[in-house]
C-alpha cells in the first residue's frame, strides 16, 4: 500500500479505474451501510507499482481501498484474502498494521478481490523529495526503526496469532525459485540475457533455511512503510501481498537488494524503485542495518550473499512483469516506462552474489 498523502494522486473521477464506485456503494450497502451513506469518492494514490490503492471517502470517514493490477495478475501475487488475514492477525501485536475492516472475495463487484482499511497517518519516504528534507540524524533513526520492525514481526509466533497454517516454512527457499521462475515464464516478452542462468544456480543451491517458520513480509523496505520523523516511529507496515512462513533471511536479503544494490551502486540515481533509499539517499550503509537487526533478533544472520542473489532474481521478475504490463497498456500511474531497464543489472548482481554464496 502506498501514503494516500504522498506525492501526486491522480484527479478525482466519478469512477477511478479500477474502482466502480456505484458498484462499490452497493456493496457497502448490503454490508457496511454506514459507509454507503452520503458521497462516495475515491482517487487512485500515485506510485503503487503492484496492487492499486485508493484512497476513499465514504460515511463521512477516510478509508484505503486495495485490489489487484489492472490485467495479467500473477498467480498468487496479489491475493487479497491473504493480505487481510496477515494485517487482521498481526493486530494485538508489536508490529503496526492498518485495521483491517472489510473484505469482498467476489470478482463481480469491481472485477476482483479487494479489502478496505483503516488510513493511518504517515508517510511512505518512496522519493528523493520526501528523504533530502530529513536532517542525518532522522535518516539513521529512520533506517533503523524499519529495521526494529522486522525483527519485531520475525519473532512474533505464527500459531499465537492464528498463523500456523499460513505457508509451508519446509523447502521454502527452493519453492521460492520455482515460484519466481514461473512467473518469470508467464512475463516473458523479450530476451532477457542471464537469467535462466541466475535461475539455475539459485536452483542448484538453496541452503536448507534453518530460520524457516517465521512471518516473512516477502516485499520489506523503506517505501512499504508509513511513518513519522518528529518522532521517528513506524506507524504501519504496508504491502502484505507476498506474506508467508517461510526464512526471515529471504526479508533481509531483498531489502538489501533494494538498500543496496539499487540503493547503493551505479544504478540507484534516477531509478523509479529505489531512488530515495540506501546510502546514496544519506542513509547508512546495509551493514550497520544488519547489525541492527541481528542485535534485536533471535534469528541467526549468516552470509547473506544467496538471499541477496535471491532478492535481485525476485526482484528482477518482480521489474520485468511490470515491464511486461506496461507494454500491454495495463499499468496505472508514472514510472513505467524505465523499470524494464533494472532487470539487466539486478540479473548481473544476481550472478556475482550467488557466486560468492
Amino acid at each position: 500500500m502506498t501514503d494516500p498523502a504522498e506525492g501526486n494522486p491522480a484527479p478525482a473521477t466519478d469512477s477511478p479505474a479500477g474502482l466502480d464506485l456505484d458498484r462499490l456503494r452497493g456493496f457497502l450497502a448490503a454490508h457496511r451501510p454506514e459507509l454507503a451513506a452520503g458521497p462516495l469518492r475515491a482517487e487512485l494514490v500515485a506510485g503503487g507499482r503492484s496492487n492499486l490503492t485508493y484512497l476513499l471517502q465514504a460515511g463521512g470517514q477516510e478509508l484505503v481501498l486495495r485490489r489487484p493490477p489492472l490485467g495479467h495478475v500473477l498467480a498468487t501475487a496479489h491475493d487479497m484474502a491473504r493480505e487481510f488475514r496477515v494485517i487482521s492477525a498481526l493486530a494485538p501485536t508489536d508490529v503496526p498494521v492498518p485495521q483491517a475492516l472489510l473484505l469482498c472475495a467476489d470478482t463481480d463487484v469491481l472485477g476482483a478481490p479487494f479489502y478496505l482499511m483503516e488510513r493511518v497517518t504517515g508517510e511512505v519516504f518512496r522519493d528523493r523529495s520526501r528523504t533530502d528534507r530529513l536532517t542525518g540524524d532522522q535518516r539513521r533513526a529512520l533506517a533503523m526503526a524499519m529495521m526494529d520492525t522486522l525483527a519485531a514481526l520475525h519473532v512474533v509466533e505464527p500459531a499465537s496469532v492464528g498463523l500456523a497454517d499460513f505457508g509451508r516454512p519446509e523447502g521454502y527457499l527452493a519453492r521460492q525459485v520455482r515460484r519466481w521462475a514461473a512467473q518469470l515464464d508467464r512475463s516473458r516478452s523479450r530476451p532477457l540475457p542471464g537469467i535462466d542462468e541466475l535461475r539455475d544456480q539459485l536452483a542448484a543451491t538453496a541452503p536448507e533455511g534453518a530460520n524457516a517458520g517465521r512471518i516473512v513480509h516477502g516485499d520489506y523496505r523503506l517505501d512499504n512503510l508509513l511513518a513519522t520523523v518528529d518522532p521517528v516511529t513506524v506507524t504501519a507496515v504496508l504491502d502484505w501481498e507476498m506474506a508467508t512462513l517461510g526464512d526471515p533471511l529471504a526479508d533481509l536479503g531483498l531489502l538489501l537488494t533494494y538498500w543496496t544494490v539499487l540503493g547503493g551502486g551505479d544504478i540507484a540515481d534516477g531509478n523509479p524503485v529505489a531512488d530515495a533509499l540506501g546510502p546514496r539517499a544519506g542513509f547508512p550503509d546495509g551493514s550497520e542495518l544488519i547489525d541492527r537487526y541481528a542485535g534485536r533478533s533471535d534469528v541467526d544472520v549468516g552470509p547473506l550473499h544467496w538471499h541477496v542473489a535471491l532478492g535481485c532474481f525476485k526482484l528482477a521478475v518482480i521489474c520485468e512483469g511490470i515491464h511486461y504490463r506496461h507494454t500491454l497498456g495495463q499499468t496505472l500511474g508514472e514510472g513505467f516506462d524505465t523499470i524494464g531497464h533494472l532487470v539487466a543489472p539486478l540479473v548481473a548482481t544476481g550472478l556475482t552474489s550467488v557466486k560468492d554464496a
